[in-house]
């Protein structure tokens, strides 16, 4: 037993879990689906009414209650995941990474987001304000013009052979790109 959960709390390798993505896109496929969490919010607005007053919110949101699921299940899987099968390692980071992040001011890297950056102290500071609440809105905005969000384009519309899809993810990645060279030091230096 003690081997089976040593096995489990260890990353899988990608030659399990690749292929279980892919089965999954392929049954949405085949089910006519599309995945994408960014959805689930305008989903979660229709179904508290927002369609009343909003033309963009009213559709039939029932036919989209299996993507709240599944994010509430990928909530869920996360935090069974940290609970029951965290090893309490610290996050493995390159020697480069962290020598370019403690330059920056950034020097814990015990979890997956630093507290040096998202703790409450920092939304009063220019820099948190930057980064939390412009960062995340850009991010909303981003996922809105671009018609979904990095899971939804880079999972379900690379899939699907979508060359907006493939537009959409390169912009991801050269927006993260910019962030980390280019903004990222003007902002915490």
């Amino acid at each position: 037993m003690d081997k089976l959960i040593e096995v489990i709390k260890s990353p899988w390798p990608w030659y399990v879990s690749g292929p279980i993505l892919a089965l999954v896109m392929l049954m949405m496929i085949f089910y006519g689906r599309t995945f994408g969490v960014s959805s689930n919010l305008r989903t979660i607005c229709a179904a508290c009414g927002a369609g009343k007053s909003i033309d963009f919110f009213r559709f039939n949101w029932r036919n989209q209650l299996w993507n709240i699921l599944f994010l509430v299940g990928a909530i869920l899987g996360g935090l069974i995941t940290e609970i029951f099968l965290s090893d309490n390692q610290p996050l493995a980071l390159a020697a480069a990474t962290i020598d370019d992040l403690e330059k920056l001011g950034i020097n814990n890297f015990k979890n997956y987001l630093p507290n040096d950056i998202f703790n409450f102290e920092m939304l009063t500071t220019w820099q948190g304000m930057v980064t939390i609440i412009g960062g995340g809105f850009l991010v909303g905005f981003g996922a809105r013009y671009a018609g979904g969000c990095t899971s939804g384009h880079a999972i379900t519309g690379l899939s699907n052979l979508q060359l907006p899809s493939l537009i959409a993810v390169i912009g991801f990645f050269i927006g993260g790109l910019l962030m980390t060279h280019l903004l990222m030091p003007f902002i915490f230096v």
